[in-house]
């Protein structure tokens, strides 16, 4: 009982937020041992891949479907952007 009351506590007094899109996508890379090469097919060219990881543009969305169905990272994490997506 006590440690659910833990928990609950941690939980409403530090909340752990979801990590930002290219954060993901590279620890993402780390567990599965993939090279930004890896990720062209996914995303584009290289030039491409290196300003997503980079945090300098954002994910298109045929760009997260992408993300989320081969490297299986939730959607709701890539969708989080502080920026406009492009068509």
């Amino acid at each position: 009982m006590l440690a659910t009351l833990v928990d609950i506590y941690e939980e409403k007094q530090f909340p752990i937020g979801l990590p930002r899109p290219a954060e993901a996508i590279q620890f993402r890379m780390e567990q599965l041992d993939l090279t930004t090469s890896d990720l062209i097919p996914l995303i584009g060219s290289c030039a491409e891949v290196s300003e997503i990881l980079s945090g300098k543009c954002d994910l298109t969305l045929e760009m997260i479907r992408a993300l989320h169905e081969h490297l299986g990272i939730p959607a709701e994490v890539l969708l989080q952007q502080t920026g406009i997506l492009r068509a």
